[in-house]
């Protein structure tokens, strides 16, 4: 039996994204329908598939014995109201393969512009809303060319992983940041080794991550600082969605990184170069500890209706 899904195509920095509105939580996909969805030659094409749905109403499809699909409670929905009870809606993100991931910092920023164009929510120029995600509550501003995201609390990894990329000739060590979702950025030396990457095939992070990872390949800017900002260029092997464009959490992660490693003297404002653009981050202090922000464009580029199989 074929279901019609009215959806609307977006991306942030060309890490693109289909999306449709589900108030009541009455239409979850199943995982096999977002892979379809995203597949670039026989579906609409996407790194992912974004669900608007409201906290309170907030479920999750599971495929049983026969295929039969179940539709469960999901409990980041009600933690993410019991958080913050004005974060009505909730960002229910599926990776391009069909699995679920906790947070996507381009993304959100996409979901929001999104419920804007929908008619679900309206921010003026400087005002935030909240917004559920597995990972946690997030506050998403209305910029004045974008919006701005603060991802929360970050963590950096106690292990010391090495990460093996098709392409360059041994494997180098990497830095794990935890920003809600799992991150392993390596710096590289040249220009030519961020190119020479072959980021079509997964890299190898030993010890292998029990909940997977997204590699990001970082080079820094030559002079790195410039007028108190800090420049570096990455390219991100996503978990779940293989190379994309870019990755908004993985632009903070590897800013974070880059500033470990430069040490005390490094800037807290950053300018990441990804293929599909440039996004902003900037570290700042709060009560609870260290925060970071992401800031970008967030596009809507069409809309349109496609009929899923079961």
């Amino acid at each position: 039996m074929a279901r019609a899904l009215h959806f609307t195509k977006g991306h942030g920095t060309g890490n693109d994204f289909v999306l449709f509105a589900d108030p009541e939580g009455e239409g979850p996909l199943t995982p096999s329908q977002v892979a379809a969805l995203c597949d670039r030659h026989f579906g609409v094409g996407a790194d992912g598939v974004i669900r608007a749905v409201r906290s309170a109403q907030l479920n999750r499809a599971t495929v049983g014995k026969r295929g039969v699909v179940s539709h469960e409670p999901d409990p980041a929905g009600p933690a993410a109201l019991a958080h913050d009870a004005d974060a009505e809606w909730f960002m229910d993100y599926w990776n391009a393969d069909g699995s679920v991931a906790e947070m996507c910092g381009n993304g959100i920023r996409v979901f929001v512009a999104f419920l804007e164009a929908s008619g679900l929510a309206e921010l003026e120029p400087g005002q935030a809303i909240a917004i559920g995600t597995r990972a946690g509550v997030r506050d998403v501003q209305r910029a004045t060319q974008g919006y701005s995201v603060d991802l929360g609390r970050w963590r950096l990894g106690d292990d010391e992983p090495l990460v093996a990329v098709h392409g360059l000739p041994v494997p180098r060590p990497g830095l794990t940041i935890d920003l809600g979702n799992p991150h392993t950025v390596v710096v590289v030396g040249s220009i030519d080794e961020l190119e020479n990457a072959n980021l079509s095939v997964e890299p190898a992070v030993d010890p292998v991550p029990e909940n997977g990872t997204n590699v990001e390949i970082v080079v820094p800017a030559d002079p790195l600082v410039t007028d108190g900002v800090g420049r570096i260029r990455m390219r991100v092997h996503e978990r779940g969605s293989g190379e994309t464009l870019s990755c908004g959490t993985g632009v903070a992660a590897a800013a974070l990184a880059t500033r470990h490693f430069v040490g005390a003297s490094a800037p807290h404002h950053w300018r990441v170069d990804v293929p599909g653009g440039s996004l902003q981050v900037r570290m700042f202090a709060t009560e609870e500890g260290e925060h970071v922000a992401l800031s970008g464009a967030a596009e809507l580029t069409f809309t349109g209706t496609v009929e899923l199989l079961d």
